[in-house]
């Protein structure tokens, strides 16, 4: 079974050059990639910079992404936003992972279960969304408390796991340190994200774990992704093992 995949760092839908709130350009860059699941963070709800939009829900919406899940990180006086889990398949067990590392901004991991289809037949898929902090040393001791927690370290190895996110992985060392240990491979290979207009960082990156095979990955270059947010899209085609379709 194959299947699409995108992680992005949508920024609140405000253009990383042009600070200009337009959800609709996320919208048609997600549209034009035609992901199976997407796993977006900085989404707002009902702030009044995105115009008091609720985000998760007008870009399930707007993809026809019925099976939505979204955690919220960052609380105001008014809205907040967070991470965000669409999927064209129903999703189950959803949970959010405390990564905050003492007096630091607030982070934490968003996981789920999806329930994809084929043929007749029906596999579970562990979804991990995450927003990773700015320091090295942070991101480590996320990266360790989310591998030693409760959601992810009774899982099977076979299990097909996939992670992804915005990692702040400044110099894409973290798959090396702590991901590959864990049993994960980083789907493709090592691509800049981060700025969108002229990216010269791997701040993004998605991992699979288990049954999960890699078969392509990209970034989309067009002036719309290049305009819609600060970072750029991650795509990663995949194919779940074991599941016909």
């Amino acid at each position: 079974m194959q299947l699409r995949v995108v992680s992005w760092n949508i920024h609140k839908g405000i253009g990383g050059a042009d600070r200009r709130y337009r959800l609709e350009r996320v919208i048609e860059v997600l549209q034009s990639l035609a992901p199976d699941i997407a796993l977006l963070q900085e989404v707002a709800e009902d702030m009044p910079r995105s115009r008091f939009h609720d985000q998760p829900s007008a870009l399930s919406d707007a993809l026809h992404m019925p099976h939505l899940a979204f955690g919220p990180e960052h609380r105001f006086r008014m809205g907040g936003y967070g991470n965000a889990i669409l999927s064209r398949w129903p999703l189950s067990d959803v949970e959010r992972v405390d990564l905050t590392i003492g007096k630091r901004k607030k982070r934490g991991a968003l996981t789920a279960r999806a329930h994809v289809s084929a043929a007749g037949h029906t596999r579970s898929l562990v979804l991990v969304n995450m927003h990773l902090g700015l320091a090295g040393s942070e991101r480590g001791a996320q990266l360790e408390r989310f591998i030693g927690s409760r959601p992810f370290a009774h899982l099977q190895r076979r299990t097909p796991v996939l992670l992804a996110g915005d990692l702040n992985d400044v110099w894409g060392s973290l798959g090396p340190r702590y991901l590959e240990p864990a049993g994960f491979t980083r789907c493709g290979s090592l691509l800049k994200t981060f700025p969108a207009y002229l990216p010269m960082r791997p701040l993004d990156g998605i991992f699979a774990r288990g049954d999960l095979e890699t078969r392509s990955t990209h970034i989309p270059r067009s002036t719309l992704a290049k305009q819609a947010s600060d970072h750029l899209p991650l795509v990663a085609d995949l194919q779940l093992i074991g599941l016909d379709g």
